[in-house]
């Protein structure tokens, strides 16, 4: 029976388009790291490379505006992290999160270099009248925007490691704990 809804849709997508080993090793752009991008390491799921996978994918996400996966994809490979985490981690940022990311990244810039002063919308108004507002965006705005994308970077980065090796760690006491479970069931039955 097929899966219905809009999960099932998406899983079935997605097996019918991820790219596959095959299509790399033919790829002729990749043929010569081939051996480097299709080692098993970086495509197994693992306790140590998925949650370096998610933290990566954190960053780039963060840091890198645009061509978040493929430098994802590139830095997973010094870094042993699984790749298809590290570039699905990235889609965190997207059109409907990246303006509210924008004012977080700001705030935090903000807080950190201790531009507590005048609110931005006041500061926008004086700058319109006294010299512009791209002015205003390059001086004003973008220094601590990119401070504070630095630091939610890294923090980003270090919560999504703690929070997937965490995560990982639970489910698979979870999965201990249920087959004791049932093997205690399976021997009481037995006796």
């Amino acid at each position: 029976m097929a899966e219905r809804g809009l999960g099932g849709r998406f899983r079935g997508w997605v097996q019918r388009n991820l790219p596959t080993r095959e299509t790399f090793e033919s790829n002729r752009w990749l043929k010569p790291l081939a051996s480097r991008i299709l080692h098993s390491s970086l495509w197994r799921m693992t306790r140590r490379s998925v949650p370096r996978g998610v933290a990566l994918g954190m960053f780039t996400g963060i840091l890198i505006p645009m061509g978040q996966i493929p430098a994802s994809a590139v830095l997973a490979l010094p870094l042993r992290a699984n790749v298809p985490a590290a570039a699905l981690t990235t889609f965190f940022t997207n059109p409907f999160t990246t303006p509210l990311l924008l004012i977080l990244y700001y705030k935090v810039g903000g807080w950190t270099l201790h531009l507590g002063g005048a609110t931005a919308a006041t500061a926008a108004k004086t700058a319109v009248v006294d010299t512009g507002w791209l002015h205003w965006l390059a001086a004003d705005v973008g220094l601590p925007t990119a401070v504070g994308m630095a630091i939610c970077a890294v923090l980003g980065g270090i919560l999504g490691y703690v929070v997937t090796a965490l995560s990982w760690r639970l489910w698979i006491a979870r999965k201990w704990r249920r087959r004791s479970a049932e093997r205690t069931a399976r021997q009481i039955d037995a006796a």
